[in-house]
């Protein structure tokens, strides 16, 4: 892609974003939106490729669908309240529409059934895009308008999105895939404490993003895209699958690494607020999530595959060199978690 132009849908993606970020008017929230749908398409629609084209068209679908129900919802709203203000959102129907609508933005179950595909059809860099920086402004307007907001929606949409999103992962073989059922589940983390603590949603996203960038990254550099071609990789860099290996067990939240202290946290708060039933549902669902991060580790670091690959031969591809950024994030994915006082401190 040209220069010129990457710099100019980058630019676009933050506009948008910082749009979204600043307004409290809903139209120029929605303005922010739209120009982060548009701003993205061009990068998911690069390849040339129908399965690229395919995934491009759905997200435009789903995002353009989306868009309609909040300006619909926001449009009822002001026309019973008289207010433009995010902060106002008092109309009941209303306010389980756009809930409803930026749910389907985001992706949470039972409205994730386009994630998984799109997510399929995009390259590793776009994909990172549309699993991190795409989910900020759907993320600023639902903890806006989360204090108008019904609690049992929140609760039901965090619990059927963990659930999706353990249930989901389990028989895929596509890393891909994988990730996008990963974010469906880390989504419902972030939901489902929402009413009650929106500082831990906001800590929750910000692990999440750092995790999942430090995956993407990792397979991006060591060019795996399958769990067959991953088995491969283990002789030609094993530094990088042993650090693939525990940024997975972190987003899966197994204790000590930096994954097991935002499911600490809201387990701890869930109890707090007299929901043991939905604190166990929780603990049980992130147990399936494990799971399937658990054997792609074995697959990474304790087998050799015994299929041929019909991709390039993997000791004859150039090494890839680390960068800073990569360093950075798997610090920051698997030694977080003794700063878990601190944060506490902050958030209480």
């Amino acid at each position: 892609m040209n220069p010129y132009v990457l710099a100019m849908i980058i630019s676009s993606l933050g506009l948008g974003t910082t749009l979204t970020f600043v307004s409290s008017h809903w139209l120029l929230a929605w303005m922010g939106l739209e120009v982060n749908t548009l701003a993205i398409m061009p990068l998911m629609a690069q390849q040339h490729h129908p399965r690229a084209v395919e995934a491009t068209t759905k997200y435009f679908l789903t995002q353009a669908t989306a868009a309609a129900l909040i300006l619909f919802a926001t449009t009822t709203n002001a026309w019973v309240t008289g207010q433009w203000s995010i902060d106002h959102l008092s109309h009941p129907m209303a306010t389980t529409l756009t809930t409803v609508a930026i749910a389907l933005k985001l992706g949470l179950a039972p409205l994730h059934f386009w994630l998984p595909e799109v997510l399929q059809g995009l390259t590793l860099g776009t994909g990172l895009i549309l699993s991190t920086w795409q989910k900020l402004a759907p993320m600023a307007l639902i903890i806006q308008i989360s204090p108008h907001t019904n609690h049992l929606i929140l609760t039901t949409l965090g619990v059927l999105s963990t659930l999706v999103g353990g249930w989901g992962g389990l028989n895929q073989t596509q890393l891909r895939k994988v990730l996008a059922y990963s974010s469906i589940a880390h989504l419902g983390w972030m939901i489902i404490v929402l009413k009650y603590t929106p500082q831990l949603t906001i800590l929750t996203l910000f692990i999440y993003i750092l995790m999942t960038s430090a995956v993407f990254m990792i397979f991006s550099a060591s060019n795996v895209t399958k769990t067959s071609t991953l088995t491969l990789k283990w002789a030609k860099n094993p530094t990088l699958l042993a650090l693939a290996a525990l940024s997975l067990l972190s987003l899966g939240g197994l204790p000590p690494l930096t994954g097991f202290m935002p499911k600490w946290l809201i387990l701890q708060e869930l109890t707090k607020q007299d929901f043991p039933l939905i604190a166990t549902i929780m603990a049980v669902s992130a147990l399936l999530s494990l799971f399937f991060y658990l054997r792609l580790c074995y697959a990474m670091v304790l087998t050799i595959s015994p299929n041929m690959n019909n991709a390039q031969t993997p000791w004859r591809l150039q090494t890839p060199h680390m960068t800073l950024p990569l360093s950075a994030l798997m610090i920051l994915t698997i030694l977080l978690l003794p700063m878990t006082p601190s944060v506490m401190a902050l958030i209480c």
